[in-house]
């Protein structure tokens, strides 16, 4: 597997995909060799010098303490990494769609840790292995570290990080949830982590069938009216992004503790909980046979 880059950059930065193109060679791709860091570094369009955000040291412990912390179970290390990447990287929604910032993230700071994560095993029919490029720049549900953020944005539970972990601890669920816009209500995606909790739906076709069940209840059902919510505070967000510069380190062995949100409302998500634990009794699951 490949090493850290040589040359680590100090701060974060912003690199284009057509600029991260002639660095996701097929050395890089097949986990053989990385690269030096020194020409990639000539192409990325810096951030403001003066915003503490941008420092890269912090998130670089991070992926190193995931890689020793789960070092011989690879797929648990997201619900670690996924809090503490959010709270370390304190960053707005508008600021995380820009995908040039994971893409620096990725292939400048930690392209070792997306290969550590993301490299296949080997398959039966004796094809090389080879990480998909899409998780150093894809789609934000892809991409190996903006899939950790946006996945502990919509299922934080206002400060609290604990539903992060329990949704991370299954790739069916994220994969299928950041891809649909429902899951930006909150109810909703507490609910999910509740159904998953009552092992009611685990497998990737039930997560599927129950997520295709819910998108099409919701058109004839406003989920605001079943299970209402406060919206976000924007207020305690932007506090939250200001005090980054004095926060302390994340901590390793307890969640962190996200922004001074409101936590969803408890009744909201016991409604939807049990709303959709009986949608998905007749949820298009791909093989399975309906009785009745």
């Amino acid at each position: 597997m490949i090493e850290k880059p040589h040359h680590l950059p100090q701060r974060l930065g912003l690199l284009s995909a057509t600029a991260a193109d002639p660095f996701l060679t097929e050395d890089l791709l097949k986990g053989l060799r990385g690269h030096g860091g020194v020409d990639l570094a000539k192409a990325v369009d810096p951030l403001p010098k003066d915003d503490s955000r941008w420092e890269a040291e912090p998130l670089r412990e991070l992926v190193e303490d995931a890689m020793h912390e789960f070092r011989d179970k690879r797929t648990e290390a997201d619900g670690w990494l996924a809090p503490r990447l959010h709270a370390a990287l304190r960053i707005t929604r508008r600021e995380a769609a820009d995908r040039r910032l994971w893409n620096h993230l990725a292939l400048a700071v930690a392209p070792d840790y997306v290969a550590w994560r993301h490299f296949p095993a080997p398959t039966s029919g004796g094809a090389e292995s080879r990480i998909s490029s899409a998780r150093f720049k894809g789609a934000l549900d892809r991409q190996c570290f903006s899939r950790l953020w946006w996945a502990a944005e919509m299922f934080r539970n206002g400060s609290e990080y604990a539903p992060v972990v329990a949704a991370c601890a299954n790739q069916d669920l994220i994969h299928s949830a950041l891809r649909r816009d429902l899951i930006d209500h909150r109810p909703t995606a507490q609910a999910l982590v509740r159904i998953m909790g009552r092992g009611i739906a685990g497998t990737g076709r039930e997560i599927e069938g129950l997520m295709t069940a819910i998108n099409a209840a919701g058109a004839t059902l406003v989920y605001d009216v079943l299970a209402p919510d406060e919206p976000r505070d924007p207020e305690a967000l932007r506090q939250w992004v200001a005090a980054a510069e004095s926060a302390p380190p994340v901590p390793r062995h307890s969640l962190p503790v996200g922004p001074e949100e409101e936590p969803v409302p408890e009744e909201s998500v016991v409604a939807l909980t049990d709303y959709f634990a009986d949608l998905f009794e007749t949820a298009p699951v791909r093989g399975r046979t309906l009785q009745g």
